[in-house]
């Protein structure tokens, strides 16, 4: 399923960009406890899913994970750095085919979007099979995502090339989570911690909304004036939720040995 990037990044350009200094350290590291929490969680499929971030200091490279790499072996210096022409300027490997189209054009094309995470989790994927609107407003965690989403109706294939990268970015528009019809989900963020908390609750919602349609009972919606006051409620706090999250998340990893930081 996965493919290997074929454009040419043996050529990088001459000049050599700094990439020792603490932001960009920190961002590795924060990237690769992305790469193991969701591993943990069971977000990954095989090889084939991807995370990026944009480098701090350079509107013009991304990290993104290596090609040949589940999620669980991904750690901070094995994280790529890339730039929108395919060369690899830092790290050993390429990245896989649609990671490199879908994120450099992505990131060129939605300069808002930080942290772009792409899987084809289960539960998330599932409701991308689905007729009609996929996630629907009935639970306090699907509120958090009211109003952020978008859906592309339209499966076009692999993304192998730039013009699938386009229409995947203009498919999500100013949306934060972009619903892939017969395909998986795209997570975009102000930061890597604000791009994982989202990815994560949108998988719990996505498994809660499952449960309750497998009752084969009526469903009970939110009304739109109370899910929008919960939305607004979340939103008040969602950035440093999201930093704390995340920061729990590397603490368990770290107690549990894992050497994401290496």
């Amino acid at each position: 399923m996965a493919h290997t990037l074929s454009a040419d990044t043996a050529a990088p350009p001459a000049r050599k960009p700094k990439l020792d200094s603490d932001a960009v350290a920190q961002a590795r590291i924060e990237l690769a406890a992305c790469f193991q929490l969701a591993a943990q969680q069971g977000f990954e499929e095989g090889i084939c899913n991807h995370f990026s971030a944009m480098v701090p200091g350079h509107d013009d490279l991304f990290f993104v994970n290596p090609y040949g790499y589940a999620f669980s072996e991904v750690t901070a210096s094995k994280i790529l750095v890339c730039d929108f022409d395919g060369h690899v300027i830092d790290g050993a490997g390429k990245p896989e085919a649609t990671a490199f189209y879908i994120h450099a054009r992505l990131h060129k094309l939605k300069p808002r979007v930080r942290a772009a995470f792409h899987t084809h989790m289960p539960n998330a994927t599932a409701l991308c099979l689905l007729d009609g609107p996929p996630l629907l407003w009935l639970g306090q965690t699907s509120l958090k995502f009211y109003g952020r989403t978008a859906v592309d109706e339209d499966y076009n294939g692999l993304a192998l090339d730039d013009s699938e990268g386009d229409r995947i970015a203009a498919a999500m528009g100013d949306a934060d989570v972009l619903f892939l019809k017969s395909h998986g989900v795209m997570v975009g963020g102000p930061t890597i911690a604000e791009a994982w908390d989202d990815l994560y609750y949108l998988e719990r919602a996505a498994e809660v909304q499952l449960k309750a349609m497998s009752a084969n009972r009526p469903l009970k919606p939110i009304p739109h004036k109370v899910a929008q006051l919960a939305y607004e409620q979340m939103r008040v706090g969602d950035p440093q939720s999201a930093r704390d999250h995340l920061d729990s998340g590397m603490r368990r990893l770290r107690a549990q040995g894992n050497l994401f930081e290496t």
